[in-house]
């Protein structure tokens, strides 16, 4: 595989207190990388990274042998499509919020390939009911699949994804991740998601970068998710097991005050 995005010695502060520090790794064509860890070490503010809506105080991000944090916002945008924990509402229908995300490609206005891409991203994620509803109208779930539906259309050579499935059911849960895993895989691009549940990494993810402290813990594949682990970063015992041919993470009791 041909590697498309590499990230080295990324550092980033809020006034004088370390965020992220040496951040290392990189990401292949066709894979889906699960950023892992506690509350607060970081992992939101490293997708903003990645992207510059924050600028890094040190580092390189290259893809494609370009470095991002030198292009600016549109170049940036024809490249790295983002997903943030909260989406922004307002009185748009679904099809006029995602068309917004074929902007960066956009010229004097909008052409017929422009609306073609839409629809199949309305259709490929089973969303044809929502094209005329309001998004200040829509439950969070149906907001996050709009969001989600407006960086895929950017067709981005990589995609950031900060918890794309906070706000949904287990069905679709399961749903956006397993589109998630096709549009990367048939469009030969990139995804980087931040996660809390690590059974759905496990199941969903190639590679996993554990963060703790503000620095890659450790970075690898299917491998390098062990119990030891697991307790080094969350500070909390784990079995795992295997069920339906899918490896699990059991929590353990919980340290008593």
């Amino acid at each position: 595989m041909t590697k498309m995005l590499t990230v080295n010695e990324l550092k980033f502060m809020y006034r004088n207190r370390d965020v992220l520090q040496q951040i290392g790794f990189s990401i292949e064509q066709g894979q889906v990388i699960a950023v892992l860890g506690p509350n607060g070490v970081g992992k939101t503010t490293l997708l903003k990274c990645l992207n510059r809506i924050l600028k890094p105080r040190e580092g390189t991000v290259m893809l494609d042998e370009e470095n991002l944090l030198d292009l600016g916002t549109m170049e940036i945008a024809r490249r790295v499509g983002y997903v943030p924990q909260r989406v922004e509402t307002g009185r748009l229908t679904a099809f006029d919020a995602v068309l917004l995300g074929r902007r960066p490609h956009i010229g004097w206005d909008v052409v017929p390939r422009d609306l073609a891409i839409v629809d199949a991203i309305f259709r490929k994620l089973g969303m044809e009911a929502l094209r005329l509803s309001y998004i200040d109208e829509m439950s969070g779930g149906e907001l996050q699949k709009v969001a989600i539906a407006r960086a895929l259309v950017q067709e981005p050579r990589v995609l950031l994804l900060d918890e794309p499935t906070s706000n949904l059911d287990l069905k679709n849960q399961v749903d956006i991740l397993t589109t998630i895993r096709e549009v990367v895989r048939d469009h030969g691009i990139a995804a980087i998601m931040t996660m809390h549940d690590l059974n759905q990494a496990l199941r969903f993810a190639d590679t996993f970068i554990f963060i703790k402290n503000g620095r890659v813990h450790i970075h690898g594949s299917h491998d390098i998710v062990t119990p030891s682990v697991i307790e080094d970063v969350y500070g909390l015992p784990v079995m795992i097991g295997e069920l339906g041919g899918i490896r699990c993470v059991i929590p353990g009791a919980c340290k008593t005050i």
